[in-house]
C-alpha cells in the first residue's frame, strides 16, 4: 500500500511542471471574440488570427488593459483602450494617429497549436521541443463525442486522484455511471507506470450495467465492464464501456459493445484553483440514434456530482490544514503514483 505524505498536501504543491504542453481550452470556443484564460498562473488571452490561433499575455503594454477587453480584428488583437493593434506574436502592427512603433510595443506571446479540435498551448521557456499530443478518437468517424469545460475551486491534485481512482462511482454517480458500490471498491485493479505515465486497469465481468449505459445500448442482461485510466502530466484518457457478458474478451483491443473514450484535459490555474477540459466519445448503437447526445447530457451532471466532492474536500483540507492527515487503502496506488510523478518533475526544474 502506498502511503501519502505531508508534502503530499496541495498546499504544498505551488509550482507546475514546464517545458511541456497544456490544455488550454477547445477549438470551438475561439470565434470572433477574445477569450480571457488564466493557466499555470499566467493570465493570457487567446484568439483565432488570420493566421491561426493565437495566445498573448493579458495585458497590453502601454496602459496595462486586459487585451481580452479589446476586439478580434484584421491581423490580430486590438486594444479596448487606445486601440493598439498586435498580431499573433504579440507584436505592435498598429498605433492609431501615430506612425511610428516603438520596438517595445509588443506582448508576451505563447505558442498555441490546435489538434484534434484540442487547443494546446506550450508552457515554458523558448520554442516547444515537440509538438502537442494527438487524441483521434475526436477524428474516428466510429464515434460522436461532445464536451465542455469546469471550473474548480480545488487543485489539480485533487482532480487526478479523482479520475485515477474510478472505485468511487458506485458511491458518487449512483442514478448515472455507478452501479453496485461494493463491486467497484472490491474488483481487481491493476497499476503501471513508467517516468511520466500511470496505467490504471479494471476488469468487471459479470455485472449489472448501470442506468446510463442500459439508456444507449441494448444489452441483452449482465455484462462484462472494463475501466481504463491511462494518466499524463496534462492530461488523462479514459476508456471504459460494458459488452454483454461472456461475449467477448476483455483483453482484446478491438472488443465489441458499447465504448465510451474520455478526453480529461486537467491545467492548474493557481496552487489552488483549476480548469478541467473534457470530451466524452461513443458509439451509437443503430437502435439508439442520439444516444451520444444523451450521454453528453448525463456526464455533465456527473460531474457536477464529482465537482461538488472535490471542492468540499479541498475546503475541509483547507480548514484541517494544521493536522495534515490521510489513512492509505487500497484503492490509492494509481493517484499517489501520478502525484510522485508532478513532484519528481517540479523539484527538476
Amino acid at each position: 500500500m502506498e502511503h501519502p505524505t505531508a508534502d503530499s498536501h496541495p498546499m504544498n504543491a505551488a509550482r507546475f511542471p514546464s517545458n511541456r504542453w497544456w490544455v488550454a481550452g477547445f477549438a470551438w470556443e475561439l470565434k470572433d471574440k477574445p477569450l480571457a484564460r488564466t493557466l499555470l498562473g499566467h493570465p493570457m488571452v487567446l484568439f483565432r488570427g488570420p493566421q491561426g490561433v493565437a495566445a498573448l499575455e493579458d495585458r497590453c503594454c502601454h496602459k496595462n488593459l486586459p487585451l481580452s477587453c479589446g476586439s478580434v480584428e484584421g491581423p490580430g488583437l486590438r486594444c479596448g483602450y487606445h486601440g493598439l493593434l498586435f498580431d499573433e506574436r504579440g507584436v505592435c502592427v498598429e498605433i492609431p494617429g501615430q506612425a511610428y512603433i516603438p520596438e517595445r510595443a509588443r506582448v508576451v506571446s505563447y505558442p498555441l497549436r490546435e489538434v484534434d479540435q484540442i487547443l494546446w498551448v506550450w508552457i515554458g521557456q523558448g520554442e516547444p521541443a515537440d509538438e502537442p499530443p494527438h487524441y483521434p478518437v475526436h477524428v474516428d468517424p466510429r464515434f460522436k463525442f461532445g464536451g465542455d469545460s469546469f471550473h474548480y475551486k480545488a487543485p489539480y491534485q485533487l482532480i487526478h486522484d479523482n479520475l485515477l481512482d474510478l472505485s468511487h462511482v458506485g458511491y458518487v454517480h449512483q442514478k448515472t455511471i455507478g452501479g453496485n458500490p461494493k463491486l467497484h471498491m472490491s474488483a481487481k485493479f491493476d497499476v503501471t507506470s513508467d517516468a511520466e505515465v500511470v496505467r490504471v486497469t479494471r476488469p468487471m465481468p459479470d455485472s449489472v450495467p448501470p442506468p446510463t449505459y442500459t439508456a444507449a445500448w441494448p444489452f441483452a442482461g449482465r455484462v462484462d465492464r472494463w475501466q481504463e485510466v491511462e494518466f499524463h502530466v496534462s492530461h488523462l484518457v479514459i476508456w471504459t464501456g460494458a459488452m454483454d457478458a461472456g461475449s467477448g474478451d476483455l483483453a482484446d483491443a478491438n472488443r465489441a459493445g458499447f465504448h465510451i473514450h474520455g478526453f480529461h484535459g486537467v491545467t492548474p490555474e493557481t496552487a489552488t484553483t483549476s480548469h478541467y477540459f473534457w470530451t466524452v466519445a461513443t458509439n451509437e448503437h443503430p437502435t439508439r440514434p442520439g444516444a451520444a447526445d444523451v450521454l453528453v447530457k448525463q456526464v455533465v451532471d456527473t460531474f457536477h456530482e464529482d465537482k461538488d466532492i472535490i471542492e468540499a474536500q479541498w475546503a475541509n483540507q483547507v480548514r484541517f490544514a494544521a493536522d495534515w492527515r490521510q489513512v492509505a487503502i487500497h484503492v490509492d496506488g494509481g493517484p499517489n503514483r501520478a502525484r510522485r510523478i508532478m513532484t519528481a518533475l517540479t523539484a527538476q526544474q
